[in-house]
């Protein structure tokens, strides 16, 4: 969908015009990771298993299960879906399409399909206003998708859009301003913050569906003071629908919670008419999304020189920055958070939709980059989870006890099955994918963040083991005692050899009788000796102590029945 003409432009993009190059075609692809949360009194199925209830809902949900180029037709499977397949190592194509993604004989196991992927249809554009006073523009809507993993309490919204023939001012705005789940603040005259002045989602017969209101300042802040949570703008609460915000008063069975910072990971496709026209401040703004520049012609890093003096190395893929090739002048930015290539518009190579570059940007690249956000999202949603056990303990109440014990052991299991199915430092072979993958978990710091979380299970299950183990010397202690003072009796009567009531041809009543005093009698000492086996215990300690003498056994014995010994 084209934008407004050049007249229309902003005036700060109006002057790079001249300068800059012109973005021929556009994509980006955002990717919003959140927590999957059970909804009050909500079954567990319906919790681990989120895309059973879209299923369930039929009409009443705009998603539908995306019948893929693996699942469906053999007929759409295409060039560009088997170069994707191919780019991966076994283990990870496991994750990404299952043990072959079929559903043979009508059968449909979770487990054989690890990631399941619900698509809406009814969103066809994004009309976004950067600025009061700005010139709308319009993006396509490519797809709007959920992606839920198996046993994994994380979906992440993917929406791409795209457009053509926009300036570079305009694709660094969007870039910049359009994923936010909500504005960071607000402005001296009530504009929102570093966000989006308007964005309109579209239907195909060009109907507003609904809008942001990231203006309405108050509105956020009374959220905030009420549920000590941010609310989620209103245009992204509208496209995740059924799923609603666990701390929204909204009711659904499908509830999620923001899990990592509030601006979603960001790719970008950015197809120029001569990239070697950028700037270094240019290629600094696109890695690092930090917005459109001062206006002017002259460059200005938006952060220190001594800050960026290693940028081209730490945040630069260039191996293709050249001008040679297939695809000549063609460099990767990677921050971890974002994820931006740009290149000739003049090369088919890099244009191409089945073979190129832009193939890969939409299959291989989007799925590093979204395995690498997954991973992220999932160690999070652990430590969250830890966090939340801890809080509901109560040491003094036995049940609490009971459940914070299952709810670490459950981390504990749910960990290990995270570990051998989807955590993995190499998930291809190829010199790019591996690179660019590398790049991504750096910059994510996923090991450091893996190491911790995995401690932090380790010690808690560490901790509960070590307690069962404390538990149970104590049980033993406790049988040892009333082993010990039952051997006393025991060992006099079995010596004795003899009944010391002679009732053997005494009328069976008499017998009952007998029987039951005793067994009261027993099992009142019994258990009266278990009350006491703590201070029993130490009186043995006592006996056994060659140092301590007559008197101070004895007093270890008065001990026993002391009030308040302990």
């Amino acid at each position: 969908m084209l934008n407004p003409p050049a007249a229309d432009i902003p005036s700060e993009a109006n002057a790079l015009s001249t300068s800059a190059p012109t973005v021929q075609h556009f994509r980006q692809a955002l990717l919003w990771p959140l927590r999957l949360m059970p909804a009050p009194g909500a079954q567990p199925g319906h919790h681990h298993g989120p895309w059973h209830v879209l299923r369930e809902m039929g009409d009443a949900s705009p998603w539908r299960e995306e019948v893929d180029e693996y699942t469906g037709d053999s007929s759409r499977f295409h060039e560009r879906h088997y170069n994707e397949f191919v780019s991966f190592l076994p283990y990870v194509q496991r994750f990404l399409y299952g043990e072959g993604r079929s559903r043979k004989g009508g059968t449909d196991s979770d487990g054989d399909s690890p990631m399941r992927i619900f698509r809406r249809h009814d969103v066809a554009a994004v009309r976004l206003v950067s600025k009061p006073g700005d010139a709308p523009v319009t993006l396509d809507v490519i797809h709007c998708d959920l992606y839920f993993f198996f046993d994994v309490d994380v979906v992440m919204l993917n929406l791409e859009v795209g457009a053509s023939d926009m300036s570079l001012a305009q694709a660094q705005d969007i870039l910049y301003r359009f994923g936010r789940a909500y504005p960071s603040g607000w402005e001296a005259d009530g504009s929102a913050l570093h966000c989006m002045a308007s964005v309109e989602w579209l239907g195909a017969d060009g109907r507003v569906l609904a809008s942001s209101d990231a203006q309405q300042r108050e509105a956020f802040l009374s959220h905030v003071a009420q549920h000590r949570a941010p609310r989620i703008a209103a245009h992204w609460a509208y496209l995740m629908q059924p799923l609603v915000s666990d701390h929204s008063e909204d009711a659904g069975v499908l509830r999620y919670r923001q899990i990592e910072y509030y601006r979603m990971p960001v790719m970008a496709y950015l197809s120029l008419d001569d990239p070697r026209r950028l700037r270094r401040d240019d290629f600094v703004r696109l890695a690092l999304v930090t917005g459109v520049g001062s206006g002017t012609s002259e460059a200005h890093l938006p952060y220190a020189e001594h800050h960026l003096a290693d940028f081209e190395h730490k945040y630069c893929y260039d191996r293709f920055w050249v001008n040679a090739g297939a695809a000549p002048n063609t460099r990767y930015l990677c921050n971890g958070h974002a994820l931006i290539v740009v290149g000739d518009a003049r090369s088919e190579f890099f244009c191409c939709r089945d073979r190129g570059v832009l193939a890969q940007f939409r299959h291989q690249h989007f799925l590093l980059f979204l395995i690498a956000h997954f991973q992220k999202a999932s160690l999070l949603m652990f430590s969250d989870q830890l966090v939340e056990a801890l809080k509901r303990l109560d040491i003094r109440s036995t049940p609490s006890v009971k459940q914070f014990k299952r709810a670490i052991r459950a981390s504990f299991e749910r960990f290990l099955r995270f570990t051998h199915r989807y955590w993995f430092h190499e998930i291809s072979e190829q010199a790019q994918v591996r690179a660019l993958s590398h790049m991504c978990a750096t910059h994510l710091g996923l090991d450091p963040l893996y190491d911790e979380v995995k401690a932090r299970i380790a010690d808690m299950n560490t901790y509960l083991d070590a307690d069962s183990l404390r538990r149970q010397a104590a049980t033993v202690v406790r049988l040892t005692v009333v082993t010990l003072f039952g051997l006393i009796g025991t060992i006099t009567t079995g010596f004795l050899g003899m009944n010391l009531l002679a009732e053997a041809e005494a009328p069976l009543w008499r017998k009952a009788v007998w029987f039951g005093v005793v067994f009261v009698a027993t099992t009142w000492l019994t258990i009266y000796t278990m009350v006491k086996s703590q201070r029993l215990s130490d009186f043995i300690d006592a006996l056994s102590n060659d140092r301590l003498g007559l008197r101070g056994k004895l007093a270890a014995l008065a001990k026993v029945w002391r009030p308040g010994a302990d």
